[in-house]
Formats: C-alpha cells, structure tokens, sequence
C-alpha cells in the first residue's frame, strides 16, 4: 500500500516529465523525458536563461570558417498536454530572445556582429502511439510506464532577428521542418531513451551579399539514460550524434557538412507540485565546422490546469 507521502512524491516527479523547452531549437539539441507520459488537460509556463560560448548556436551549419560566438539568452515557452484520439500529446511553443556577440570569415572577408532581438519561434506537436494512453491526473497516478513510442513534429519559423546585409544574425530567415520518433523504456527506476530525427529546411533567398543560401538536411540520434529519486528529483546523462547539413551559397557547395558527438547532463528538481527547476549543460565532443560550443540553461516552470 502507497503511503501519503509516497504518492506525493510520485506526484512531483510525473510532473516533471513534461518539456521545459531546455534547448533553443536547433538540430543537436537534446531533451530527456520528451517521450514520457503526461496527464492530460495540463498547462505548462516556463521562463528559462541560457548561455553559450563556442561556434554558433543558431545556425551552426551557417558557412563561416572560425566562428566564435558568445550567447546570453532568455527562453519564454508554453506546453498543454491534451487528449489526441485517446492517445496522449502535447503541443509546445518556444520564444528565444538574445544578445549575441559574434565574428568569424566568409570566403575570407572578416565579419563580426554584436546584436540583440529575437530568434525564431519554434512549434511541436508530440504524440505518443503506444505504452501512452491519454489519462487525467487522478488516473494517471496508479499508471506504470513500461515501454513508450512516440513522434513530434517540429517547426521553426522565420520570424527572428535578420538583416540581410549582415553575415551572422539571430535569425535565420527561412522555415525549418523536424520530424522525430522516439522510444522511452522504464526499468524500475531508470528510464532509458532514443530518438531519431531529421531536420529540413526552405532556401534563405536573402542571403548576405544578395546570395541564396541551401542546406541539406541534418540528420540526428540521441539517446538519454534517466534516473529518478524517490524525492521527485531526476537526473539525465544525455548525448547526441548529427550529420549532414551542408551549405550551398548561390550553387557553390561548402564542404561544411556536419559530422558531431555532443553530450550532457540534465538535473531536475520540484519545489512544489506547482513549480519546479532544471538545469542543463552539453558540450561537444567530436565536433566540426564551427560547431564546438558548451551550452548551459536554468529554467523555471510553472502548471496548473487538470484537476492539479
């Protein structure tokens, strides 16, 4: 029999599973816990600060030989859980703002930008098929996770900071489209994961110097290794591999295809069954073109909504 206390804590830890939008929303990003189950009719507000030192966050398939950026971030984003055909979903928004203070070469020419505004919108839809069933909170406290397969949909659309007569910017000015299938496994405790993705994306007709800029898709895996504290606690040693993603300025190829190990390691806390924290950091292991970069987030999130 589950004690009171017991209960609680199990509590504090299923509401932690849902996205805390850790990431700006790039190809590499890594988020733990995206596959697990939620219940449904919850809202989910979340105020985050991240910081990046290295190679371009935003666009780091961008053809610029030696860049070093420095990033300080603010991440304003929001979730609802839902019922999609007696399966559980979520939607979720995320708005980036930043200063970013940059430099590096194009074709030799030297460019640096320091600027501030915002980065692209991104929008995803995820829908778990199987080992998910779409449950209210006073239900979803007596389910047991075993095995979960799901999808989202990523979209990021161009509505950021952009300045087609400068070479590096916030934004990007063209859509991007990340379709995803993940598996999550619990084992007592532990919850192990993988997903695999690809992200594509429209051509920058608008490219610095009247240029039109292309890119091949990016390919990407990740796989999370979770383990839950009996207090509502969790913590995730995280890593990711992606490739692809090479650059054609005006019909000229690059040669800048990506071809990166990034790994980290994500740690979340309740405060109450209202609010909660998390940080994250990642860095690169194996890294090419312009891409070595260490990232770090601390974000708030609050819920309501469900019969919390």
């Amino acid at each position: 029999m589950r004690t009171r206390s017991s209960v609680g804590s199990r509590l504090l830890t299923l509401l932690l599973i849902a996205p805390l939008c850790n990431q700006l929303a790039h190809a590499q990003e890594m988020e733990p816990r995206a596959y697990s189950n939620a219940p449904i009719d919850m809202n989910f507000l979340v105020i985050g600060y991240g910081y990046s030192a290295g190679g371009l966050l935003f666009d780091p398939s961008l053809p610029v030989q030696g860049a070093h950026a420095t990033l300080n971030y603010g991440v304003l984003g929001f979730a609802h859980s839902f019922d999609l055909a007696g399966k559980s979903a979520k939607f979720a928004m995320v708005l980036p703002y930043a200063g970013l203070d940059a430099n590096g070469y194009l074709d030799g020419t030297y460019a640096e930008r320091v600027v501030s505004g915002f980065a692209d919108p991104a929008f995803s839809l995820s829908v778990n098929f199987s080992g998910a069933p779409a449950l209210p909170l006073k239900e979803f406290l007596h389910y047991r996770q075993e095995t979960v397969i799901g999808a989202t949909l990523k979209v990021t659309a161009p509505w950021g900071q952009y300045d087609a007569d400068r070479l590096i910017n916030i934004g990007t000015h063209r859509w991007s489209i990340k379709p995803e299938i993940g598996v999550s496994q619990a084992l007592d405790n532990w919850v192990v994961e993988g997903s695999a993705a690809f992200t594509t994306y429209t051509s920058n007709n608008e490219f610095y110097g009247g240029q039109k800029l292309e890119q091949d898709p990016i390919y990407s895996v990740q796989a999370h290794v979770v383990y839950n504290f009996t207090s509502g606690m969790w913590v995730a040693f995280d890593a990711t591999y992606y490739t692809g993603g090479e650059s054609t300025v005006s019909g000229v190829a690059k040669d800048n295809k990506l071809d990166n190990w990034r790994y980290g390691l994500t740690f979340a806390m309740p405060v109450d069954k209202y609010n909660s924290i998390k940080f994250s950091a990642s860095t690169g292991i194996i890294t090419r073109t312009g891409t070595d970069f260490d990232a770090y987030l601390l974000a708030w999130q609050y819920r309501w909504g469900g019969g919390l």
